[in-house]
């Protein structure tokens, strides 16, 4: 099936647009490009997401739904890029009705081969020797005070792991910069409801691939998240939700 989606890609690109498949996902696939869709003398980096017809979806029914998500998250991406200290990456191009979304790429390759997302960094640094140093621990600070911004701003990412948090470094200062990525479950809110399950989601996520380390981290990460809050009542209503939520997910493990 993914063959036939990429060629399907391809069509649509043209056979001349190089495009290389980095990740397919439920709800799309993530492809690289050297190629500006409308500046081809431009020689950067670019990511592709397209999302594909679902055929279990009725066809009238399914355009409607993509059209609807792909400008959604392009809204997003573009709100979010008009406001101070939030790293998203750069939107491109859209077509909306063919559920195709360009923008800059973000990210580079770690010291040990993979991709650089908070999970394989927190991987790369799965070993008691390493798991603690201060460098995870500015990074899980960093990373926190972006969902933090995020949140005062009153955004929700909707699918918040660390596959969906992105760190560039600065090859002078080598500090790690997180970014934001893939905000196809994005969406504006004042909810602290949606706040708190944000920071669930990404707890769960920080537990369930560094088990050994969690604790730490997530306190690191929540540490980073309340630095980034002047309203001190807002953030008490975020961190109480927050609760809330941890214990409706501990009573649905326990019951099954």
């Amino acid at each position: 099936m993914s063959s036939q989606l990429i060629d399907h890609v391809q069509q649509y690109l043209g056979e001349d647009f190089p495009i290389k498949l980095i990740s397919q996902g439920a709800e799309a696939l993530v492809f690289e490009t050297s190629k500006h869709p409308f500046n081809p003398s431009l020689n950067k980096e670019y990511i592709i997401k397209y999302r594909p017809f679902k055929e279990y979806r009725h066809s009238q029914i399914d355009k409607t739904i993509t059209k609807k998500r792909t400008v959604g998250e392009c809204r997003c991406l573009v709100k979010l890029n008009t406001m101070d200290e939030i790293n998203v990456p750069q939107l491109i191009a859209a077509d909306p009705y063919n559920g195709f979304i360009w923008q800059s790429k973000i990210g580079q390759t770690l010291a040990n081969g993979t991709f650089s997302n908070l999970k394989n960094f927190l991987w790369m640094n799965n070993n008691d020797e390493n798991a603690y140093k201060k460098e995870v621990e500015e990074v899980l600070y960093s990373v926190g005070r972006q969902i933090g911004i995020l949140h005062i701003n009153h955004y929700v990412h909707g699918d918040l792991t660390s596959s969906n948090i992105v760190l560039e470094q600065d090859k002078s200062s080598n500090e790690w910069t997180p970014f934001l990525i893939d905000f196809g479950l994005s969406g504006y809110s004042t909810l602290v409801e949606d706040k708190g399950v944000d920071l669930y989601v990404l707890e769960r996520a920080i537990l369930s691939t560094h088990s050994l380390y969690a604790e730490k981290y997530n306190e690191w990460l929540l540490e980073g998240y309340k630095q980034s809050y002047s309203n001190q009542d807002e953030l008490k209503q975020v961190l109480k939700r927050f609760e809330e939520v941890r214990l409706r997910g501990r009573k649905r493990s326990m019951l099954g």
